[in-house]
C-alpha cells in the first residue's frame, strides 16, 4: 500500500469515527453499574482516537490506522451492547440484528 492511499485511509476512518463519537450518547441510567462501563468504552474511543492522531502526524500511518480501527471497535462494542444510543444508524456503526 502507498503512503499517499494509506494516508487517505487514515483521514478517511479518523473522521468517521469522529462523527461516531459525536453521535454515541451514553444511554443507561447514571445510578447503574453499566453507566460507568459505557464511560470506560467511550474514554477507550477516546484514548484510541488520539493515538491515532499522534502517530498520523508522527508518519506511523500503519499504527495510526490500526489506532483508529480500535477506537471505532469500541464505539460499535457499546453500540451492540446498547451501552450507548446510535440512533439506529448502521451506517457509522454495526448495531445487533
Amino acid at each position: 500500500m502507498t503512503k499517499n492511499s494509506l494516508l487517505n485511509r487514515c483521514n478517511k476512518y479518523r473522521q468517521l469515527t469522529e462523527k461516531a463519537l459525536k453521535k454515541a450518547k451514553i444511554c443507561v441510567p447514571k445510578n447503574s453499574a453499566l453507566y460507568v462501563i459505557a464511560q470506560d468504552f467511550r474514554q477507550m474511543t477516546e484514548n484510541y482516537l488520539k493515538d491515532g492522531k499522534y502517530y498520523e502526524n508522527k508518519g506511523d500511518l500503519d499504527i495510526a490506522l490500526a489506532s483508529y480501527a480500535y477506537a471505532h471497535a469500541w464505539l460499535d462494542a457499546s453500540a451492540r451492547l446498547g451501552l450507548i444510543d446510535v440512533k439506529n444508524d448502521s451506517e457509522l456503526f454495526t448495531l445487533y440484528k
